[in-house]
């Protein structure tokens, strides 16, 4: 049951972030010592560095949305392909808000123990966003 016990967590956590409860989504997924392997700039150790990511996150992109794409697991592990959208109303990063929306897919990786999230790798179409936000521009041909 661990298999069905770890995807119903990470699900919960998703519809938390979802509908805007970020703070509770961290709190249902991570465990309070959970180690982020792939940390974002300024983020510290921690289930408290995720939720100070989560909040500026949310803050920079009130609208944000996870869709999870596909989902894999098996007793100890949760492995997703998901799409993150999101529109710039709010600083993030030091960074004014553009007003303009992003859409990018990632994965994640994530090691569960006692019904939590331990250890937590992931990869996300950075350059994606930064693009959309019109951040960097695109090089011309």
């Amino acid at each position: 049951m661990a298999r069905e016990d770890n995807l119903a967590v990470l699900k919960q956590a998703v519809e938390l972030i979802n509908s805007g409860d970020a703070e509770s989504g961290v709190r249902t997924l991570f465990a309070e010592s959970a180690v982020d392997h792939d940390l974002a700039p300024n983020q510290g150790p921690g289930r408290q560095g995720l939720l100070e990511f989560f909040g500026a996150l949310t803050a920079g992109f009130p609208d944000l949305r996870l869709v999870p794409r596909h989902l894999s697991a098996d007793d100890e592990h949760v492995s997703m392909a998901f799409t993150v959208s999101g529109t710039h109303r709010g600083a993030f990063n030091g960074v004014p808000p553009t007003g303009r929306r992003f859409e990018v897919s990632g994965v994640e990786i994530f090691r569960f123990a006692d019904g939590q999230a331990v250890e937590r790798w992931g990869l996300i179409d950075d350059f994606g966003i930064l693009t959309q936000l019109g951040l960097v521009p695109l090089p011309q041909h």
